[in-house]
């Protein structure tokens, strides 16, 4: 196992078992999606089992809190997206742990965006449309979202476009989705993969992504920074475990997805997906989270979000 591989600076390593990494998001998720393709190469590269454990709720802290409680002997590690390693701190009152501190920085994983999504049968069939849309009918447009992240995209389009848009909490992304196609619901942001699948299958129509620029896998999508200068959330996930991890474990660990990162099949996997390889070890994504922290507290702080 990777505990007993690792030398003998630490004694609470695990003896058996496959390494379980915990994804606080429901299968079908990007965040779930881009673990499985991560940890099936990670198991050739390493000779481990690994299981994906998915944990989800309460805007990852429930997946989160169960890593924190684990060992640190790199047999339970979490798989999370911006949220629970940074954008939580923003919004989550009496938050149980401060991801700065209580986790073990390993690698970074990928980078995305998220893509505004209305349904087929909507009238709206551009983003300024939804923003006109939107305008006639305050407080009336209903917005799903299952991360904090997501939560403060709705917020700072209120805020820039002179909205309001009625944001709607989901355990999930696909959970919204499919209000989105019923018609229960008349928009959600969506992570490009499932955005992709569904505009292709005529269920859904993509408006805008919320990154700065065009995601180069999907160019025909414009930005809403093209609507809204300035709007700019780009999507991130993040490989890390318990504090207190040893070094040499977690440089294997890191190691051992970057190089996974770096084939061609796993590039090309992601890009399926809309996600790109974002390579950053241990000391790199430590500080990438904590300015990613502070960036989260100070936007939440702007669109006058409190913490609930």
């Amino acid at each position: 196992m990777l505990a007993t591989r690792a030398s003998g600076a630490s004694g609470a390593f695990a003896q058996s078992g496959a390494v379980r990494v915990v994804v606080p998001l429901p299968a079908g998720s990007s965040n779930d999606v881009v673990a499985r393709v991560l940890t099936a190469q990670m198991h050739h590269s390493l000779g481990e089992s690994f299981i994906v454990d998915n944990k989800a709720g309460s805007n990852g802290v429930i997946g989160t809190m169960d890593v924190l409680r684990a060992a640190p002997d790199g047999q339970t590690l979490l798989l999370a997206s911006n949220s629970p390693l940074a954008t939580n701190t923003a919004f989550v009152k009496n938050m149980p742990y401060d991801p700065r501190r209580d986790l073990t920085p390993i690698s970074g994983v990928s980078l995305t965006n998220h893509v505004l999504m209305v349904g087929s049968t909507s009238p709206i069939m551009t983003f300024p449309e939804f923003i006109t849309y939107s305008k006639e009918r305050p407080g009336k447009v209903t917005v799903g979202y299952s991360t904090t992240s997501v939560q403060l995209q709705i917020a700072t389009l209120n805020k820039l476009a002179g909205t309001r848009l009625l944001a709607v909490a989901y355990k999930g992304s696909p959970e919204a989705i499919n209000d989105v196609i019923s018609g229960m619901l008349d928009a959600t942001f969506s992570d490009p993969g499932n955005a992709v699948v569904h505009a292709k299958g005529g269920q859904l129509r993509a408006l805008a992504v919320s990154s700065l620029k065009r995601n180069p896998i999907t160019p025909d999508w414009p930005a809403i920074s093209e609507t809204l200068p300035g709007f700019d959330f780009p999507s991130w996930n993040a490989l890390v475990g318990p504090a207190g991890m040893p070094r040499e474990l977690v440089d294997r660990l890191s190691s051992a997805v970057i190089q996974t990162q770096r084939q061609r099949d796993v590039v090309e996997r992601l890009a399926i997906h809309g996600t790109v390889p974002m390579i950053m070890g241990p000391d790199e994504l430590k500080a990438f989270m904590d300015a990613e922290t502070a960036k989260w507290v100070r936007l939440a702080r702007e669109a006058n979000i409190q913490p609930e």
